[in-house]
């Protein structure tokens, strides 16, 4: 997951974004949780766009479990995610507003983030 990502880098359905600045896995119950940060913020006004999916599965054996016996459950879905991945979209709203939302939402997620305007 080293260096930065050439798809998904520029704004395409909203005025505003919120743009990876480092790379690392965004879980499910990450992006969910900053979708809501950002529909309470503003009131369910907008439109809010997410651009990446959790569709990496990622497993893990129970503790205390002797070794063998095959691979671990699914523990969490996530999304991985390079630098300069246009993670969320918004539109439709005052732009003080959507910077504080994209603010908000980014604080929800595990790795760096910038807010972009077209």
């Amino acid at each position: 997951m080293k260096g930065v990502t050439y798809d998904g880098t520029e704004l395409e359905f909203g005025e505003f974004g919120l743009k990876a600045a480092s790379q690392g896995w965004v879980t499910s119950q990450q992006i969910e949780s900053a979708r809501k940060a950002m529909t309470r913020y503003t009131k369910k006004g907008g439109r809010v766009y997410i651009r990446i999916f959790p569709d990496k599965p990622i497993s893990k054996k129970p503790p205390e479990t002797r070794m063998g016996s095959g691979k671990g459950d699914f523990f969490k879905w996530v999304s991985p995610v390079r630098a300069g991945r246009m993670m969320f979209e918004m539109s439709g709203i005052p732009r003080v507003d959507a910077i504080e939302a994209l603010r908000r939402a980014g604080h929800k997620l595990g790795i760096k983030t910038i807010i972009v305007e077209k």
